[in-house]
């Protein structure tokens, strides 16, 4: 376990790296600039904020400069938000984000796994065919569609949610329900599919011969094995909910990490490109590797190499 979780953390590291320089690269090969804007300035002018900040260096300099920087934990000031780091950015924002991305994860466990064990008990009947379409349409659906309905039904028609911010407990509704639909019908289908694959196997007819209950039956024998795959799934679901939730935020002017980010790029505010990017690469890899300890400790069977 210990050379493996080490081994993970090494290829994080080359990973977040490879990814960090990908974007520099191709961040810095993009024209434009981040002091061109709507309203023009002076040749002088521009070339005085980029000494400032350094891009009229060589791009091998830069590079080097920053990733040497960015190992330090200084990912440098934002260049559209005068007066601010890109961690303080970072630190205030994200929290937000997180609050969010970890109820759609709740919301989507509390009612993925129970609706696809559900489903699966009751193959062929009513109950399956409708949480079959329903997780069908929630696959199909992006976010954004959801976001439109519910915002023009619930917040604009019946005006009983609240369409902008998260001030309040009635505010997440329905972010988190737009957010969550598509892993909740995810889920499902694991779910099922891995239930039914379950109660065939020779185990469970074992069991059942012997006389044990079905609540037993289910929840020791069968949902423990059922639920490997919906292990394996969340820490792309959690990247999902993290990096998914910036069209969200944007729809619901939340003001969250996403917001920053699509502001970064529209402006090129390329300190705060760089900073958001390698932090959310660091927090997904952190995640996988969780989600593989935990993937270990639920089935001891597994092996990591």
């Amino acid at each position: 376990m210990f050379k493996y979780i080490v081994k993970r953390i090494v290829l994080g590291i080359v990973t977040i790296w490879a990814v960090a320089t990908l974007t520099f690269f191709l961040m810095n090969m993009v024209p434009g600039g981040p002091f061109l804007s709507e309203k023009a300035i002076s040749p002088q002018a521009t070339a005085a904020l980029e000494a400032k900040y350094g891009l009229d260096k060589p791009m091998s300099q830069r590079y080097f400069t920053y990733m040497t920087d960015a190992l330090q934990g200084d990912f440098g000031d934002s260049l559209k938000q005068r007066g601010r780091t890109v961690t303080s950015i970072i630190v205030s924002r994200f929290p937000v984000s997180a609050r969010l991305g970890g109820s759609c994860v709740l919301v989507s466990l509390i009612l993925g796994i129970p609706l696809g064990c559900f489903a699966a008990l009751n193959r062929g009947k009513f109950a399956d065919s409708v949480i079959s379409v329903v997780a069908t349409c929630g696959i199909a659906v992006p976010s954004f569609v959801i976001c439109t309905v519910l915002m023009y039904f619930l917040g604009v028609k019946l005006a009983i949610l609240p369409t902008i911010g998260l001030e309040t407990a009635k505010h997440y509704i329905m972010p988190v329900t737009a957010l969550s639909f598509y892993p909740t019908a995810y889920i499902m289908r694991l779910m099922r599919s891995s239930m039914l694959d379950v109660l065939g196997q020779d185990y469970m007819r074992t069991a059942r011969a012997k006389g044990l209950a079905g609540g037993i039956i289910l929840f020791k024998h069968a949902l423990r094995n059922a639920i490997l795959p919906v292990v394996t799934y969340v820490g792309p679901m959690l990247a999902y909910t993290i990096t998914g939730s910036f069209v969200v935020e944007k729809i619901f002017v939340i003001p969250g990490l996403g917001g920053e980010f699509i502001k970064a790029i529209n402006g090129r505010d390329y300190t705060m490109i760089m900073g958001t990017t390698i932090f959310l690469a660091t927090l997904v890899i952190i995640m996988n590797v969780v989600v593989d300890i935990v993937y270990k400790i639920v089935d001891p069977r597994i092996k990591l190499k």
